[in-house]
């Protein structure tokens, strides 16, 4: 994943697998499974510049567990994995 860099205060998530089966056993076709919302911070850009040119750092960090909107950012597959390019304002919590 070192080929990607994120910009400004956006952030690299790899999602965490979707569900494949209920509580109860059954198993979710693809069509039914829920976009996941919950991740883990792959990369983290430099933070985004103030009005007044100052460098804001990201409250992020690599290998947070964090939560975010379900349609929250832009999908990335890349080497067979699927990665979301999200800004930090998208982010909901760390976990």
């Amino acid at each position: 994943m070192s080929k990607v860099r994120p910009l400004g205060e956006r952030v690299i998530v790899k999602p965490n697998p979707r569900e494949e089966k209920t509580a109860g056993g059954l198993f979710i076709p693809d069509t039914a499974k829920e976009k996941p919302q919950q991740g883990e911070v792959i990369a983290v850009g430099p933070g985004r510049k103030a009005e007044d040119g100052t460098l804001l750092p990201m409250e992020l960090k690599v290998g947070d567990k964090v939560l975010y909107g379900k349609y929250a950012g832009t999908e990335l597959k890349m080497d067979g994995e699927v990665y979301l390019i999200v800004k930090e304002s998208d982010i909901l919590a760390v976990i």
